[in-house]
């Protein structure tokens, strides 16, 4: 018997619509069909719904009593995925096995390389995740800098480490490398920095970023621009003012002003610079400040400018959860303060990136494979985390414990990798997660990041919603309007930390 695929996203458009969008979650068809025909699904949906362990929900929209379709209809319905013959168990086991095989071809990207030069940094941020290393003296030995040899025998690892992704030797290969701390760019590291681009440079091309506080970049004028470091992730919690309260120097100055010097200074060499702004409740309202801010500096004026908001997190113990937004509430907020403030156009919502991935689904050539997401981000497929002391790791933000690395360069240059941390950051995909394989939006949430996961539920494979559910159907029905008017996404700065 027929019933509803339990992937079939409902998106209700807006204007007054009475029509419905649907998606499907693992086929990639959409299709625009009347209300009647959406309740007609809804009514053979089976009973059971996926509805995450921890967090809130967001509860489908309310349709209209079923209505007879006809035959063809029907057909049409099962040709994309809508209804099928699938017992609810049968459909789990198949969308597992798709996953799988998402994730085996997601391992076969080439690897995203990253080196941290040093855990130490110049600013003490409150909410900082790696707080506790400056302050904590327990942590003291972990503030040294990277030295030359072993930015050498990690460079002589990169190879066996490309072999794993199934790709062979190959003379000056394209690479995708990064930088964080700590602060990476600091003054004192500018030597080590230079060294690691001079490798790269010597075993082929190379593409290079930063995530950094933009304090002391001023000591590497030469090395940015589109030849050298050529994308930053800087950030700004507001204007001076407030900027300075939050983004402090260890005696509690402020750090606004040299890094808006620094900011126009890469603008001006070529640099992509994305500016993120950690938002809560505290600050929120400083949003329309900042960009006028941005407007009066002409930031926006550059072609590789871009500013994106993002909610503040608490993980390290000092951060007040009610204080904190979700990624939902922030976007909310920023649309609604828009009316009233048209420079906020400058900042990108939370969800605007989202918007534009969406979008790709009404392509007229798309490939729906690629944009479908088996795990959540390069944590679990293609990010190698390279700290001062030849340490590997899969995410940046559970770098310096030892105990979770998945391996190291040995000082003969070759790589050994843990097997159980290996599986663990490796293997964490939405079929890992008994939650996330009967959810619908599973394969475009990618099961939420696994640290705040793990903050929040005390589980690594646990999922991380974050108010996924709306924040996906808001983001749908945008780039439907969009694609249905003609006009294009809106230009979206690509984020670091996307990698």
């Amino acid at each position: 018997m027929l019933r509803t695929s339990s992937y079939t996203i409902f998106v209700k458009l807006p204007g007054g619509s009475e029509d419905v969008l649907l998606v499907h979650g693992y086929t990639g068809a959409y299709d625009r069909v009347s209300s009647g025909v959406a309740a007609f699904l809804r009514s053979r949906e089976a009973k059971r719904q996926a509805k995450p362990l921890y967090g809130d929900w967001s509860p489908e929209a309310e349709l209209p009593v079923s209505v007879a379709v006809s035959d063809t209809t029907i057909d049409q319905l099962r040709g994309q995925g809508y209804l099928t013959e699938l017992s609810l168990d049968e459909e789990e086991t198949f969308f597992s096995a798709l996953t799988v095989k998402l994730h085996a071809r997601a391992l076969q990207q080439a690897p995203s390389f990253i080196f941290m030069p040093t855990y130490d940094c110049n600013l003490r941020c409150s909410y900082c995740y790696q707080d506790h290393m400056r302050t904590d003296c327990n942590f003291k030995h972990l503030l040294q800098s990277m030295r030359k040899p072993v930015v050498d025998r990690i460079f002589a690892a990169l190879p066996a480490i490309e072999a794993l992704h199934g790709l062979a030797p190959q003379p000056g290969r394209r690479r995708n490398i990064g930088f964080f701390g700590g602060e990476p760019l600091l003054a004192a590291n500018r030597e080590i920095v230079e060294h690691i681009l001079g490798r790269a440079f010597e075993m082929g091309e190379a593409n290079f970023w930063a995530v950094t506080n933009g304090t002391e970049i001023d000591a590497y004028r030469d090395l940015l621009g589109p030849a050298g470091i050529a994308q930053l992730q800087i950030t700004l919690d507001g204007p001076r003012q407030e900027h300075d309260k939050r983004r402090i120097y260890g005696d509690g100055s402020g750090s606004y002003e040299r890094i808006a010097r620094n900011i126009t200074m890469a603008l001006e060499l070529g640099v992509a610079v994305s500016v993120r702004l950690n938002v809560d409740r505290t600050n929120l309202g400083i949003l329309p400040a900042m960009a006028d801010e941005i407007v009066a500096r002409g930031w926006d004026r550059s072609p590789g400018f871009g500013a994106y908001t993002s909610p503040v997190r608490a993980g390290n113990g000092k951060t007040d959860r009610g204080t904190t937004l979700s990624s939902w509430e922030l976007d909310r907020d920023l649309t609604r303060m828009r009316e009233e403030h048209p420079n906020l156009r400058v900042l990108a919502r939370p969800d605007e990136g989202m918007r534009a991935k969406v979008g790709r689904i009404f392509a007229d050539s798309r490939e729906i494979v690629p944009s479908l997401r088996p795990s959540f981000c390069g944590a679990h497929d293609r990010m190698y985390i390279f700290d001062p002391f030849a340490d590997i790791y899969a995410c940046w933000e559970r770098t310096g414990d030892s105990r979770v690395r998945i391996g190291r360069v040995t000082p003969e240059g070759e790589v050994e990798l843990r097997d159980d941390q290996m599986q663990i950051w490796r293997n964490r995909t939405v079929a890992s997660n008994p939650v996330c394989r009967r959810c619908r939006y599973a394969l475009h949430c990618g099961g939420g990041c696994a640290i705040l996961a793990l903050n929040q539920n005390g589980a690594f494979n646990s999922n991380y919603c974050d108010g996924f559910a709306n924040r996906f159907r808001a983001s749908l029905s945008e780039a439907y309007l969009e694609h249905v008017s003609g006009a294009g996404p809106a230009r979206v700065q690509a984020r670091v930390c996307d990698l």
